[in-house]
């Protein structure tokens, strides 16, 4: 089921641009690898939760998986065939800002080859490139 938030302040939002790199979620916390994006974008609810399905099947509920980001935004979009000057269309969509370096992913708990694996089929999914990336040890 694709994710959304239960309430929101404010039902439209403007769609602003992205500008810099990641300073928060950039590193991976939960798990031993991440799927890190490399370019900025908009990652829409569906393309999230197909690429945790698609990891899930891969993976057969071995391993953990962590989900770092959450769509917030809501899209809206005019019906089509309709005239200029009537304002802003209805929802239609929620998507997660994502800017390059955020992680999207975090697997725990199995081997190397079988997580590129499973985050290259994800990867698949995501309008955004991505890189896996693996968890540092803090000095």
């Amino acid at each position: 089921m694709a994710k959304m938030p239960k309430r929101v302040k404010y039902r439209k939002s403007q769609r602003g641009n992205i500008k810099g790199k990641a300073c928060r979620g950039n590193t991976v916390a939960f798990g031993d690898y991440g799927l890190q994006s490399l370019e900025g974008g908009w990652i829409n609810s569906h393309q999230l939760e197909s690429g945790r399905t698609s990891i899930g099947h891969f993976l057969r509920d071995e391993g953990k998986l962590t989900i770092r980001i959450f769509p917030h935004k809501s899209i809206t979009a005019t019906p089509a065939e309709t005239r200029m000057g009537t304002g802003k269309g209805e929802p239609v969509d929620w998507v997660a800002v994502v800017k390059p370096g955020t992680i999207i992913y975090e697997l725990g708990g199995l081997p190397e080859e079988l997580v590129r694996a499973a985050f290259a089929r994800a990867a698949q999914k995501m309008p955004v490139r991505t890189k896996m990336v693996e968890r540092r040890l803090k000095v």
